[in-house]
């Protein structure tokens, strides 16, 4: 079974979030919630108060299959200072594992720390200038190699049925899309 690492951090946009999680739990992957805060509880970009499955400290991503990491501001900003996050997205890029990231954290996250060098993305606009030797385009979902993107929100359900026909199978994906009722 697959396993899925979202990341929180304060000032996340939660529906960004929990839409992905939502998708991918109802598609029975292993999806943890990890705070990159000292504590597990997180207060969103619209101060919707979150509780994480665990820290970042005390996690191993080494068997994720996926780091997800939602946008919000100052969410992203967050998880761009947050060392362990880099280190472990670090290993994750050189063991060719997933990573997924959607609205500003493709820029302020995967663009500035040099993710997306030679690669194309997307992500809401304005933070393709963080994209560091990266191509930015407008489309909605990107998955180029390892990586996935997505603009924002609108696109949050997108980015997860991406995610699961990337884990599972186009037909999970298409499954999904029925139950929820996505056109």
């Amino acid at each position: 079974m697959a396993k899925v690492y979202a990341m929180l951090a304060d000032g996340a946009e939660e529906v960004e979030c929990l839409a992905v999680v939502d998708i991918l739990r109802r598609c029975k992957i292993e999806t943890v919630l990890v705070s990159v805060s000292e504590t597990k509880s997180v207060v969103s970009s619209h101060n919707v108060k979150l509780e994480a499955d665990a820290t970042v400290e005390e996690t191993d991503f080494s068997d994720g299959d996926v780091i997800f990491l939602p946008g919000g501001l100052p969410g992203a900003e967050n998880l761009s200072a947050c060392e362990p996050l880099i280190d472990a997205l670090i290993q994750a890029d050189k063991d060719g594992r997933r990573i997924a990231a959607i609205c500003a954290a493709p820029g302020v996250v995967l663009g500035r720390h040099g993710f997306l060098k030679g690669r194309t993305a997307t992500c809401y606009p304005g933070f393709e200038k963080e994209f560091q030797g990266g191509e930015y385009t407008k489309q909605g979902v990107v998955t180029d190699g390892n990586i996935t993107t997505a603009r924002g929100l609108g696109f949050a359900i997108d980015l997860g049925i991406e995610l699961v026909r990337l884990l599972v199978s186009e037909e999970a994906a298409e499954d999904v899309k029925g139950k929820i009722q996505y056109c």
